[in-house]
């Protein structure tokens, strides 16, 4: 079933009675006779040696409509990037490895920077956008979906909801959204979400009114979930951040380039737990620290493609907003923890916010200090554009790491 959430931006299918995952299946292996569907999993080695990735292949191994998966592998040496090709050859459908380290891949990438064309920056971004790349060279998917690797109750009935609004063939959605309840182990979790971008949305509304692209973001139940699906067209023509922006950066790119009819989010589960990052704050290169800058400095480059002008001044009285508007919602999140028998760090929520603000100047004086900054990865229509045959060398590649030339 349906719904529109907030104002009716974008359909919000929410999973008001849970469709056994056999009809899910079966509907959508009739569906990839239309429209087949790759899967996009970005990840860092580290991931193969965690608690979550192996159940997480083992899920997927067991989806019978997928077309193809593309695992995209960041700080793997030879030896490690051997050890992945033998961790995900339990895989039945057909899967390649980028291996975003290796000699192939980075010489590719020095001819982009020569270019001008490279991310400028390592990240689950320009993993994502070299995936996207090859999705399109190789040509075996019409819906593409990517979801994270980190996921500690994964089950294939996600990947099933995710996809379904997009394969369906008598649906035109181009792009979906997932969201969850972030709960786990008794406690009300996804700080960043709650205590930076809510409460920042809305104190931008408050400074410059309600804009449609800020209402547009507000409308998403959970913006900075990893989960997404689309249409492959779409992954031609978006710019995207290469650094922890990359969420928010789809959904502006998704919104300039199509309109909220076409756009919509799902109920993906009922649980949801992943690993959860450290707040890190004596380190401004990690954890949510980097994370809440990353994001702030999306937001405020967006923003002014969409004609905001921003100061010093600006941002000065934008953190005083944020701030006031956080420490308002951290009353109305513990209220609702006693209420439903959850625990939740009043004390650390309030460190975390005082973080937040003080990293909303940070990006902030960033923004203002760097006008000649390139912080969005080329769209792959510019690429194509610049060096025709890149995406097709770029499998090449890809193929060639897999049979074994490494």
């Amino acid at each position: 079933m349906s719904d529109f959430h907030q104002n009716g931006i974008v359909t919000d299918f929410h999973n008001l009675t849970r469709r056994p995952l056999a009809e899910l299946e079966d509907d959508l292996v009739r569906f990839s006779a239309r429209r087949p569907m790759s899967l996009i999993l970005p990840s860092l080695f580290s991931e193969l040696e965690g608690p979550a990735l192996a159940h997480i292949v083992d899920e997927i191994a067991r989806v019978p409509y997928l077309a193809e998966v593309v695992i995209g592998l960041d700080r793997a040496d030879r030896a490690q990037f051997l050890h992945a090709r033998e961790f995900f050859s339990t895989l039945p459908q057909h899967h390649r490895i980028l291996w975003n380290d290796g000699p192939r891949l980075r010489a590719l990438d020095a001819e982009l920077e020569a270019q001008g064309l490279a991310p400028q920056q390592p990240g689950k971004g320009r993993n994502v956008w070299y995936c996207a790349g090859y999705v399109q060279a190789s040509q075996r998917g019409a819906v593409v979906a990517l979801h994270d690797c980190d996921i500690l109750t994964y089950d294939r009935g996600m990947l099933a909801r995710l996809f379904y609004p997009v394969a369906h063939p008598h649906f035109n959605y181009e792009f979906c959204k997932g969201y969850y309840p972030r709960i786990a182990e008794g406690r009300l979790n996804g700080r960043v979400s709650r205590l930076m971008v809510t409460p920042l949305l809305r104190a931008l509304k408050k400074m410059h009114g309600p804009l449609p692209y800020l209402e547009y973001l507000d409308s998403y139940r959970y913006a900075l979930s990893g989960e997404f699906s689309m249409r492959a067209e779409v992954l031609d023509g978006i710019r995207i951040p290469a650094d922890w922006g990359l969420e928010i950066g789809v959904l502006s790119e998704v919104h300039r380039n199509y309109s909220t009819k076409r756009l919509c989010q799902v109920d993906l589960a009922d649980a949801y737990d992943h690993k959860h990052q450290p707040v890190s704050e004596e380190d401004a290169s990690s954890g949510l620290n980097r994370m809440s800058l990353d994001i702030a400095k999306a937001l405020y480059r967006k923003l002014a493609t969409q004609g905001v002008t921003f100061s010093a001044e600006g941002f000065r009285t934008l953190k005083a907003t944020y701030y006031r508007l956080a420490l308002d919602l951290i009353e109305a999140y513990d209220h609702d923890a006693v209420m439903n028998g959850l625990s939740l760090d009043r004390h650390g929520e309030e460190r975390a916010v005082e973080l937040f603000a003080a990293n909303l100047l940070e990006a902030g004086s960033a923004f203002l200090d760097n006008p000649g900054e390139r912080p969005f990865i080329p769209s792959w229509n510019r690429v194509k554009a610049a060096i025709p045959d890149l995406p097709d060398r770029l499998a090449e590649a890809v193929e060639r790491d897999s049979a074994g030339q490494v």
